[in-house]
């Protein structure tokens, strides 16, 4: 029998949930301000995972053309329901939303369920006698709330609630932060599964009832005892096709933001029971291997390195706001080209633009290599490689009007929300005489990351010191490729990106 390792997933796909429609499993994650948004992931094992769309290609407010940090889509949920994927989403600022389609790998559309500020982490359930309900949470930060869980009913195509909400659960004084709740019906029960205690303390808890708005019972199942895996925070349950039982859930490791695990789980007095009792209180705790779910099924990877040849632009790449066609171009020429755009709102800085191509890193340590060719137009036309967090750093090659140099930035998030503030200084800059250039970001085991350059690819020079990793609002650090013009002039000029090169550095201490 072949074991796996938790996480499953060493990457910041946060708040998932998952649900199994034949052989096949899809899971879906928040993603911010980050956008396409929802990424959909697809595994046959629970355990090899790949990207095989977004449930959000843009958001419908003016607000998201620019970055949004901390807003955007909060928690999913996914449900397959008489031949439709249905999945909820949150705009804590704007409502719940849902997207729709019959092909998980085709387009989904996106409407408007119901108009609030507050609302997130929806559940839709659609009970025996054909009536359906959503149960959510609400938002501290938006309406004072943390520790509610609300049901209400909508209509069973999810277009529009019907009445009013109702309290179904309180959990001020034996679950604060309550929050994340997905809602099941198994074995005679109405099961809600759900995290409390906060997203890096917390704990998962379990609501139950012989009727779907209640009255509820509430036990805790599974938490952090005597294992390195804190929270353990939000997920979903998913029965395989032998039927056993599965739980996916995140881990907070703050630097890399909210990892993946899998935890096995049953049955225990009516009540599931998640993980392992490692310490002998009676409450599970997550393993750190266990059996995996099904043998012989296809080890996939979430993709990362990019040749940048095909017609479209990689699942693994989301923009720091909604998509511009005018930010990139694909066809006709080598790889990928992001043009120099000037930030008409504010200063240019990376912080602020809309136009940073992202990745979510997929492992602790890495080296990322670009060949990157320079056509300024402009002085200040620059391209680059950089992580995003609230502290952050990028390389460039950039046009000056002493030519060109390779310039290193450093900036720091004052003001962390939405719009937000950011500082950014130059902390060391060489001349440069070509127009093309091997950048190269190295991130370390000890949650550091250094840069250097490279004429050729078989050399590199250092330049600059090492950087400290540090996460993003509400995700974790984003690896970035960005051109701009640091003048902020318009230009036409761009950075030609031909490739991404992605190694693991796991099981170096240094890193690659």
């Amino acid at each position: 029998m072949s074991m796996y390792q938790n996480p499953v997933l060493y990457a910041d796909y946060s708040d998932p949930d998952v649900i199994r429609v034949g052989e096949d499993y899809y899971m879906v994650a928040s993603s911010f301000t980050y956008l396409p948004g929802v990424p959909l992931l697809h595994s046959r094992d629970l355990v090899h995972w790949e990207i095989i769309n977004h449930c959000v290609d843009s958001l419908p407010f003016e607000k998201y053309d620019l970055p949004s940090h901390g807003s955007g889509t909060w928690a999913p949920s996914i449900r397959f329901h008489e031949g439709t994927f249905y999945v909820f989403i949150p705009l804590p600022d704007e409502g719940i939303f849902v997207a729709t389609s019959k092909d998980p790998y085709g387009e989904f559309k996106l409407h408007c369920l119901h108009e609030a500020k507050g609302w997130i982490d929806p559940c839709p359930f659609w009970d025996i006698d054909g009536k359906a309900y959503m149960v959510f949470a609400y938002a501290n930060s938006r309406c004072g709330i943390k520790h509610r869980l609300d049901l209400v009913e909508i209509d069973p195509l999810c277009r529009n609630i019907i009445g009013e909400p109702v309290t179904i659960f309180d959990g001020e004084q034996i679950a604060p932060t309550t929050e994340g709740p997905k809602m099941y019906y198994d074995q005679g029960y109405y099961y809600i599964l759900m995290p409390s205690g906060g997203v890096s303390t917390g704990w998962q808890s379990v609501l139950r009832a012989k009727a779907v708005k209640g009255p509820y019972e509430y036990k805790i199942v599974m938490h952090q005892g005597n294992t390195f895996v804190n929270g353990p925070h939000q997920g979903g349950w998913v029965i395989a096709p032998d039927g056993r039982h599965w739980f996916i859930h995140f881990q907070d490791v703050n630097e890399l933001g909210r990892i993946v695990h899998l935890q096995p789980m049953c049955f225990h007095n009516g009540w599931p029971f998640i993980g392992t009792d490692q310490n002998g209180d009676g409450i599970g705790e997550p393993v750190k291997e266990w059996k995996v779910p099904t043998e012989g099924q296809p080890e996939y990877r979430i993709a990362q390195s990019d040749e940048f040849n095909g017609k479209s632009i990689g699942l693994q790449w989301q923009w720091q706001a909604n998509p511009q066609k005018s930010y990139y171009s694909l066809a006709g020429h080598n790889g990928i080209r992001l043009f120099c755009m000037k930030n008409n709102t504010r200063e240019n800085y990376l912080w602020y633009a809309p136009n940073a191509m992202t990745q979510i890193p997929q492992q602790k340590t890495f080296t990322a290599v670009t060949k990157v060719r320079l056509n300024w137009e402009a002085e200040g036309d620059m391209a680059s490689i950089g992580m995003i967090g609230h502290s952050y750093a990028y390389l460039a090659l950039e046009r000056t009007i002493d030519g060109n140099s390779l310039m290193l930035y450093k900036g720091t998030v004052t003001k962390k929300e939405l719009l937000g503030e950011a500082r950014e200084i130059l902390e060391t800059s060489s001349p440069y005489e070509n127009d093309t250039v091997y950048l190269r970001l190295e991130l370390l085991a000890d949650k550091t990351y250094r840069f250097s350059w490279s004429p050729d690819e078989t050399s590199y020079t250092s330049i600059g010191d090492s950087q400290p990793l540090c996460r993003a609002t509400w995700t974790g650090a984003k690896l970035c490729l960005w051109s701009a013009n640091k003048n902020n002039v318009r230009s036409e000029g761009y950075g030609e990106y031909e490739f991404i090169h992605i190694k693991d550095g796991s099981g170096s201490k240094e890193g690659v």
